[in-house]
């Protein structure tokens, strides 16, 4: 089904893609393939400013999250990440201030999800290396494709550093824990397929068909309303960091909030009266 794309507002001289269809699906694009889609402070901070803008758009209800070329995000550039970094970091403590010129210091956990608190979904469509930072990213997405040249690596225990973005308490939770710890201690590449076996993966596809398996998930979602899968996933990931009381008390009251919605009257209707629904998100 072709695509008809309603933002066109891309800045074609940064590397962070951000385009929103007719169907309430957004495309993000890391597209940086000469530095194996890995982000400076620049592209860091684009990345949180995109998964802002699509938690505040109200037209968006699902996001893809893909690369260009051979990887699919590789966390931070080092060679100009540390310096950036260290040198905000300075700025930051010397001037007593949050952020300066839009950079703040959480730039890079924020834009692989650590924290985040995006209830909206999104679909990560693998199509190269995720390492490091991708990982990190992968850990904070809700389903996951690939193609079969993806391959996946907690690598930093090699480069004698530490996956601090969420891995090492997202993963465990995730798959079972002896995947898991294969992953975090033996940091080798594992290539799509064992990773699909991990349950690492919903899917592996030809890299021809990586983005339409994508958004064939996307419009599965889409078909549902807005409200009632955002407070799923909302319900699913607060309960991940509760006791089973405290899940069951959130769980409660996020269900009592979207019985009270328009489209929860608009569902069963459309059910009696045989006929698809018409979701308002309200």
């Amino acid at each position: 089904m072709p695509i008809r794309v309603l933002d066109r507002t891309v800045d074609k001289t940064m590397a962070i893609h951000y385009k929103l269809d007719d169907e309430h699906i957004v495309l993000i694009t890391i597209d940086r393939p000469e530095s194996r889609n890995s982000a400076d402070m620049e592209h860091f901070k684009l990345l949180r400013e995109a998964w802002e803008r699509f938690d505040a758009d109200d037209d968006a209800w699902v996001a893809i999250i893909t690369g260009v070329g051979e990887a699919f995000f590789s966390g931070a550039d080092l060679k100009r990440y540390v310096p950036e970094i260290t040198k905000l970091q300075r700025q930051i403590a010397e001037e007593g201030l949050t952020e300066i010129d839009g950079y703040r210091l959480d730039d890079g956990t924020k834009a692989v999800l650590r924290g985040a608190k995006i209830w909206k979904p999104i679909i990560a469509a693998v199509n190269g290396f995720c390492t490091a930072g991708g990982m990190e990213m992968l850990g904070g997405v809700d389903i996951r494709v690939a193609c079969p040249e993806a391959q996946f690596a907690v690598m930093e225990p090699k480069r004698g550093l530490f996956a601090g973005g969420g891995t090492t308490v997202r993963l465990p939770r995730q798959i079972p824990f002896p995947q898991a710890m294969e992953f975090l201690l033996c940091a080798d590449l594992i290539p799509a397929q064992r990773a699909l076996e991990m349950g690492l993966l919903n899917a592996v596809v030809p890299r021809e068909d990586l983005l339409d398996a994508a958004y064939a998930y996307a419009r599965r979602i889409t078909a549902n309303a807005p409200l009632a899968v955002r407070a799923t996933k909302q319900s699913v990931w607060e309960g991940l960091g509760m006791n089973l009381k405290d899940a069951y008390r959130n769980e409660s009251g996020l269900s009592s909030m979207i019985f009270q919605t328009e489209d929860a009257k608009e569902g069963p209707k459309a059910f009696t009266e045989k006929r698809p629904p018409v979701w308002q998100g309200k």
